[in-house]
């Protein structure tokens, strides 16, 4: 069964941030036990950006909104809705979506923050396109935002080369008729939540003596179980989509990945039969930004030429919850 809005809705502009802190695999190799061969031939990573001490969320997700309402032409208090996907807030409350939007200074917008891990950005996409369908809102920011430095152990190579700090950020619009959101599917499996967590740090286990020295305010991941469970959903979720939809893989202009690990991304686009050039990549140059992959990918596509309006595009995610979905659309500029 396919899933579309009520009236078209899609992506009329972008935005993306980075901190300036550039951190090389060669940099990781002096406080860990790695190496640069080691990290690229398991990951695809070159390098990352780390905030500085200080920096939360909405320092990097209030100059990405700013770039997407420029690119625009739009002025800040048009702003309707302020959607933030981040499993790193800046605080549990306020919202980060609050931080955001009294920053860029849209006054007349209301917001949250939506938690979805690495999924999170297309959950969010598919929530603010519903408000616009709806007829209630016309225009609504949507910011993938994470800073995954804050959780990571250093301790840990198997997890502390995965991530980098980032911000992307889209404006969804009423679109013309044909183009936009097409169709989506989200999905989640709850029984998994244990192979990819932070354990502590919540109610049920709140921050004491004890969790920190546990090393439980941290990212724990089976990396095994992840990267067969990504595969899988990625490819079959994206197939899917395609097939339900009466698109052959040879129609899409681009396929945009989560940027998890880039021999999942090829496992996941030769499923496909995809050549490499019809998916974007920018893990090389960012890690894995989570919630932030997907929007800064679409961004930086964009700013490269490699998709003009009507080109169709499939999005496909996966991340903690576990949680994953795919998005098929016609991009709408």
């Amino acid at each position: 069964m396919t899933r579309h809005f009520a009236r078209p809705v899609g992506i009329t502009a972008t935005g993306q941030y980075y901190p300036e802190r550039r951190v090389t695999n060669d940099d990781l190799s002096m406080v860990m036990a790695t190496n640069d061969e080691w990290i690229r031939t398991r990951t695809g990573i070159g390098s990352r950006h780390w905030v500085e001490k200080g920096q939360g969320a909405s320092d990097l997700g209030v100059p990405a909104l700013q770039m997407a309402l420029d690119q625009r032409g739009m002025m800040a208090d048009e702003l309707e809705v302020i959607i933030v996907a981040t499993v790193t807030p800046d605080t549990f409350f306020p919202a980060t979506a609050c931080r955001i939007q009294d920053a860029v200074g849209a006054k007349n917008a209301f917001g949250f923050d939506l938690s979805a891990a690495c999924s999170g950005f297309l959950y969010a996409l598919t929530s603010g396109a519903a408000l616009v369908a709806s007829g209630a809102y016309s225009k609504v920011a949507v910011v993938g935002v994470d800073v995954m430095s804050s959780i990571m152990n250093m301790e840990d190579r198997a997890t502390g080369v995965l991530f980098g700090d980032g911000a992307g950020a889209v404006i969804l619009e009423p679109v013309e008729e044909g183009l936009g959101i097409i169709d989506f599917e989200h999905r989640i499996d709850g029984s998994g939540g244990c192979i990819l967590h932070m354990p502590a740090g919540g109610s049920r286990k709140p921050a004491s003596h004890e969790t920190v020295d546990a090393k439980e305010h941290f990212i724990h991941q089976s990396g095994s179980e992840v990267f067969k469970f990504a595969v899988r959903e990625m490819a079959e979720g994206s197939r899917a989509m395609l097939d339900r939809n009466g698109f052959l893989p040879a129609d899409l202009k681009l396929f945009v990945p989560h940027q998890a690990n880039l021999r999942i991304m090829d496992a996941a686009a030769k499923r496909l039969e995809l050549p490499n050039d019809r998916m974007v990549v920018n893990i090389d140059r960012y890690a894995n930004t989570t919630a932030a992959t997907i929007p800064t990918a679409l961004h930086q596509a964009k700013g490269e030429g490699r998709m003009e309006k009507g080109d169709l595009v499939l999005l496909s995610a996966f991340g903690a919850g576990l949680t994953w979905g795919t998005i098929l659309l016609r991009w709408a500029y």
